[in-house]
């Protein structure tokens, strides 16, 4: 049974993890319009494709849809140039389509996550392992953040070297090898706009490992083992 525990204790771990990730990735790309307005600013996209920033922005909602599953395709029209014109080419829809899958990917993966979570938590609850299962999540939380800071750190070094590898590891086609001078979706999220997405996505899943290890913390302190909450 004490093996079933330790199991237990780490898939539980794991299975928060891949959620709180995910969460994090959503938060950071789909909960706020504001931080795309605030990178094209930065990096004078307007200027660059010749759009007006509601009419970028409008884009940018119907492209968020897209992968949402809100909407089945991404034949968007916008003016561009003082002219209507369709924002996307035949190689960005093709590889957005992979996006999408990738995207979709990992909602299923949440939700197997938060399956997973909940069953080992209820389990160990009711083998009377609560404090085992804080300490598992304080330690297991505690010890990720360790080893992602390094990677993070590593990642830093050489950001365009870890962003190809990424995309050679989840897509199967070169698709995602845009070109500037064709394809606008390189141009309304170039590499520095990855960099600073990447870093948001890091701070909000820190934050929230952070806040959820101290809430372990709060409950092993005020003494869970006299209570036997």
């Amino acid at each position: 049974m004490k093996v079933l525990h330790i199991l237990a204790g780490i898939f539980c771990v794991i299975s928060l993890l891949v959620v709180i990730l995910i969460s994090s990735v959503e938060v950071a790309v789909y909960g706020d319009m504001g931080y795309f307005q605030k990178e094209y600013r930065k990096y004078d996209v307007m200027k660059n494709i010749n759009m007006e920033e509601k009419e970028l922005l409008f884009v940018t909602e119907e492209m968020m849809s897209y992968l949402k599953g809100k909407r089945d395709n991404l034949n968007v029209k916008a003016m561009i140039d003082g002219k209507e014109k369709e924002f996307f080419n035949e190689r960005e829809i093709a590889h957005m389509e992979d996006v999408r899958v990738l995207f979709w990917g990992g909602q299923w993966l949440r939700r197997i996550g938060i399956v997973v979570c909940a069953i080992t938590t209820v389990f160990l609850v009711f083998q009377n392992k609560k404090v085992f299962l804080l300490k598992c999540l304080r330690n297991g939380l505690i010890s990720f953040i360790v080893v992602t800071a390094t990677l993070a750190g590593i990642i830093a070094t050489n950001f365009t070297k870890y962003f190809i590898i990424f995309h050679k590891i989840f897509f199967s086609n070169d698709l995602w090898i845009l070109n500037p001078k064709t394809d606008r979706l390189i141009n309304i999220v170039p590499e520095p706009f990855f960099i600073d997405t990447s870093i948001r996505i890091v701070v909000i899943f820190f934050a929230i490992i952070f806040f959820v290890c101290i809430g372990c913390s709060i409950l092993l302190r005020i003494g869970i083992k006299k209570t036997g909450v």
